[in-house]
């Protein structure tokens, strides 16, 4: 996830009316598109991307039940994610990206396996989970391989933060999942701390290990299978929010 000109950090010894906005995890870059995405972006849009508003969404409505919502943050062009939906349709997807390319690729595998289960925001994540997305709502979140920022100065901009991790506490039920995957070992490494420290979540997999086995239901990609026959390493981990949490609500959308 990435934007032509990264923000410049504000001045804190300049006094500003308005908080700063916080660090993005993202750049955005412009992206080629082919006439397939470019088709279904023109005919689907309309039904299954839901516009960002800074107020709750009424997921019930969105999707015509009542049914378990899990959110995706970065689909990138979304295969998995169409997988996932398709091979799981008792439960409800909501996909956050904020390319156009991958928007328009998803939706092109909407049309064609003919998902009703699916929805997108094309949106800053942090923003969505702030402002649209229920607490205690959500029965599951994936994160799957997000932007490692394998630089050492731009660590700060990696999604797997102790802030942002409160807040998707925050969004789970009791008993919801978060499932966050990498093939980035120093961001592995970062995940599991982070996640390990968030008094709210409980790993699912053996304490001394830390990372659990590839579940079923994320499927493997191109790139993903060339890595492990090169010998790459994936890291899945997934966690739980304790039946008893109770996180404190963090305003993400601003920086202290």
């Amino acid at each position: 996830m990435n934007t032509d000109q990264e923000p410049t950090a504000p001045d804190p010894t300049e006094a500003s009316p308005h908080p700063a906005r916080a660090i993005r995890s993202f750049v955005l870059r412009a992206g080629r598109m082919g006439t397939g995405q470019q088709k279904a972006l023109a005919d689907l849009s309309p039904r299954f991307v839901v516009p960002y508003r800074p107020e709750s969404l009424d997921v019930a409505q969105t999707f015509g039940r009542q049914a378990d919502t899990i959110v995706e943050i970065g689909f990138g062009m979304g295969g998995a994610t169409a997988e996932i939906a398709a091979a799981r349709p008792g439960e409800d997807f909501i996909g956050i990206e904020v390319h156009t390319p991958g928007v328009g690729a998803l939706l092109k595998l909407i049309g064609e396996r003919g998902l009703s289960n699916l929805r997108i925001v094309q949106h800053d994540a942090v923003e969505v989970l702030e402002h649209m997305v229920t607490p205690g709502s959500l029965a599951g979140v994936h994160v799957f391989f997000p932007d490692p920022w394998h630089k050492k100065k731009h660590n700060k901009r990696r999604l797997i933060q102790s802030g942002f991790v409160a807040k998707l506490v925050s969004r789970l039920k009791p008993g919801g999942y978060l499932h966050c995957a990498t093939d980035w070992q120093p961001y592995a490494e970062q995940m599991l701390a982070v996640l390990s420290a968030e008094p709210g979540l409980v790993n699912t997999t053996d304490e001394a290990v830390g990372y659990a086995p590839r579940p079923d239901y994320r499927p493997l990609t191109k790139f993903e299978q060339r890595g492990i026959r090169l010998g790459h390493g994936v890291w899945d981990l997934v966690f739980r929010r304790r039946e008893d949490a109770v996180s404190a609500a963090v305003d993400l959308t601003r920086t202290s």
